[in-house]
């Protein structure tokens, strides 16, 4: 049964993979045997990621960049063909949160959201997808959020953002399936992680979502890694125009 999970010979991108989740994910898919290039926009915090999966044996290389930054996009990515040959996982991952009351939101603020959680997906997902086309094959996986599906207060931009991801799923789904290529989402409940980290020190908060979700606790980030395996392996190959929640049954009470 490993076999089916096996990722031996793919190459991999998964942007904001420096810390959290997109880490989480990225070391995971090297643990199942894929070169992992990993994206961020700190070259020193991803050199340092890049030399803690080659320790442990694992292949590994880093590619520096902002997503939003569409020429930035498209070199990286070309750069990562001409040096691996292939590209076969996609993950677009990085993402930034905002938070206040509506009054005080200015239109750079909801862009920015914008920007970084789904045009950088799309970005991604164009690029990424034409060496896959001439491929025959690949997998395209985006990381959205219960906040596909859920809405709460102050965060207008980060529920747009991933709602707009899910749709983006669906439609890739449609259109690159024919050509051989997987379109997924990951949706994430609460994780712990540097970007909840304020939500974390809030002790009505965190006793809020323990309560709301049937396991009774926060995720634990390396409880990504295997949707992630899954869903860019054999295992999954199957599986196109889906949204896997990974929230320890949050979206499924209320």
């Amino acid at each position: 049964m490993t076999g089916l999970f096996s990722l031996a010979g793919k190459v991999a991108l998964v942007t904001g993979a420096s810390r959290g989740l997109g880490w989480e994910m990225a070391k995971g898919l090297a643990e199942a045997g894929a070169h992992v290039v990993l994206n961020g926009r700190d070259a020193a915090r991803l050199e340092a990621r890049v030399k803690e999966l080659g320790g442990g044996g694992f292949a590994a290389s880093a590619s520096a960049f902002d997503v939003t930054d569409e020429p930035a996009m498209r070199a990286a990515i070309t750069e990562i063909v001409a040096r691996q040959g292939r590209l076969d996982i996609a993950i677009g991952n990085a993402g930034i949160q905002h938070r206040g009351p509506l009054g005080d939101w200015q239109l750079a603020d909801w862009q920015r959201v914008i920007d970084t959680n789904l045009s950088a997906s799309f970005l991604l997902a164009r690029e990424a997808s034409a060496p896959m086309i001439k491929q025959g094959a690949g997998r395209i996986i985006f990381t959205t959020s219960i906040a596909a599906n859920l809405a709460r207060a102050t965060i207008p931009a980060y529920v747009a953002a991933k709602s707009g991801l899910w749709g983006l799923t669906k439609a890739l789904a449609a259109e690159l399936g024919p050509q051989g290529i997987n379109v997924n989402a990951i949706g994430p409940g609460y994780f712990e992680t540097e970007m909840n980290k304020a939500l974390l020190a809030n002790a009505e908060f965190t006793a809020w979502v323990k309560g709301r979700t049937p396991l009774r606790r926060w995720g634990r980030p390396r409880e990504i890694a295997g949707a992630a395996v899954f869903l860019a392996s054999e295992a999954g190959s199957y599986v196109n125009g889906h949204q896997l929640m990974v929230d320890g049954g949050f979206s499924s009470v209320f």
